[in-house]
């Protein structure tokens, strides 16, 4: 469950939110002026969380590197032509 709460609501109840972040595995959306700033999450989800993003940049490494030497136009065309087909499906 996500629960969204204030800056201030959050500063004033730190010690619940941590309890159910912690036992009940909630997540908090913190907002500030009306918009999203942070969120807590337990600490099992954040490290989940830091492995996909090290995985995606590494993946994206790899791509950008395989591409490396293809002109731009070559690898949108290409790029553009595997979406179509996707969505085709």
């Amino acid at each position: 469950m996500v629960n969204e709460v204030n800056a201030v609501s959050f500063r004033q109840n730190l010690g619940e939110m941590l309890n159910q972040v912690q036992y009940r595995k909630d997540s908090i959306l913190i907002q500030k002026d009306g918009k999203p700033v942070a969120a807590l999450v337990d600490a099992e989800l954040f490290t989940r969380i830091r492995r996909m993003r090290d995985r995606f940049d590494a993946l994206s490494s790899r791509l950008a590197a395989s591409y490396a030497n293809v002109p731009v136009e070559l690898g949108q065309a290409e790029i553009e032509a595997a979406v179509a087909q996707e969505r085709a499906r």
